[in-house]
């Protein structure tokens, strides 16, 4: 039995045919048999992922040329409560800057007016609502789910952002940042459109250079899962039905560091062998948004009350996120 997965374009059509014939008439696998059901799901996913991940990292390289640091400092100054928290994590989804970034972003956004709470708005966005999970998830379960994992995303990191910004820990910041000086940002060059077009190449050189290994080493994981995990097992401790599942797989996805690009193709087959979307996918954005390096890099701006109160926030937004699709999907 196969994973059936809706392909989002016409132009894709073409995929089951040709997964079918490489699968079952090439290489004369059994259509009933784990390694057969394996290869099928991989010679499927890999060229569909891999051309939309290329279209959708060149589009937002283009759109990530209007956005500097020193441009998204400035449009966050001065913000407060809500608004600035929404504009933080609405520019962090956009700007290129990921957990690796936190401690300078960290330093130059508070030294430059950044409010905490959007500073933290902006921080959880940033990782975790990017254009590798998006398309990805586009890619293998439509829009309509691609737009719930942003929305809540986006809910995540404006509720958590607000929720620190009310509790006023500035005094839980290393002292040494507030005494860091930033130097004005110098004036930014406008781009030509030839340039921006080139910004897109360069991200796609840059970033589907990079991760185009881990997608393809996620989708043969991802394969490996659907065509021998057994399905009662998943079921067992990623479906829907016991309370402890979503809190479990946010507690697995935390050590579990790994790109979005690695860790959505194995999303795919366990919800192909029975597992609940809703905790799937807060084990998804637990990886992505909370993880043991990001938490190493933060701990040197952040004393450990901040950082323990901000992965707790952010951990039982994933969970509740969890339960909401459990409930409704």
């Amino acid at each position: 039995m196969h994973l059936a997965l809706s392909c989002p374009c016409e132009v894709f059509g073409f995929l089951g045919p040709f997964a079918d014939w490489v699968a079952y008439g090439l290489l004369h696998l059994n259509p009933d048999g784990h390694i057969g059901a394996a290869v099928r799901f991989f010679v499927f996913e890999a060229p569909k992922v891999l051309l939309l991940l290329t279209m959708v990292v060149f589009g937002m390289g283009m759109v990530r040329s209007f956005f500097t640091k020193e441009r998204t400092q400035r449009a966050l100054a001065g913000k407060r409560a809500s608004a600035g928290n929404a504009l933080g994590a609405l520019l962090g989804v956009v700007t290129p800057f990921c957990s690796c970034s936190a401690v300078p972003l960290f330093i130059g956004f508070v030294t430059s007016g950044v409010p905490l709470g959007v500073t933290f708005s902006f921080l959880i966005a940033s990782p975790m609502i990017n254009e590798v999970a998006l398309v990805l998830l586009f890619a293998m379960f439509g829009w309509k789910v691609a737009a719930l994992y942003a929305g809540t995303g986006l809910a995540i990191a404006i509720l958590a952002g607000w929720i620190i910004g009310r509790l006023h820990l500035e005094r839980w910041v290393e002292p040494w940042v507030y005494e860091t000086a930033m130097g004005d940002a110098d004036a930014e060059e406008r781009l030509a459109w030839r340039e921006r077009v080139q910004c897109g190449r360069d991200a796609v050189r840059n970033i589907v250079g990079k991760v185009w290994i881990y997608v393809l080493a996620g989708i043969a994981a991802g394969a490996g899962v659907h065509g021998y995990m057994p399905q009662n097992f998943l079921v067992s401790f990623m479906g829907r039905d016991a309370w402890w599942c979503v809190p479990l797989a946010v507690l697995l996805g935390v050590p579990m560091y790994a790109n979005a690009a690695g860790v959505i193709p194995v999303m795919t087959a366990l919800l192909g062998k029975g597992a609940a979307l809703g905790t799937v996918l807060a084990f998804m954005m637990a990886v992505i948004g909370l993880s043991l390096p990001e938490a190493i890099i933060l701990r040197k701006v952040l004393m450990l009350r901040l950082l323990l109160t901000f992965f707790g926030i952010v951990a039982l937004g994933i969970m509740l996120v969890g339960y909401v699709f459990n409930a409704v999907l």
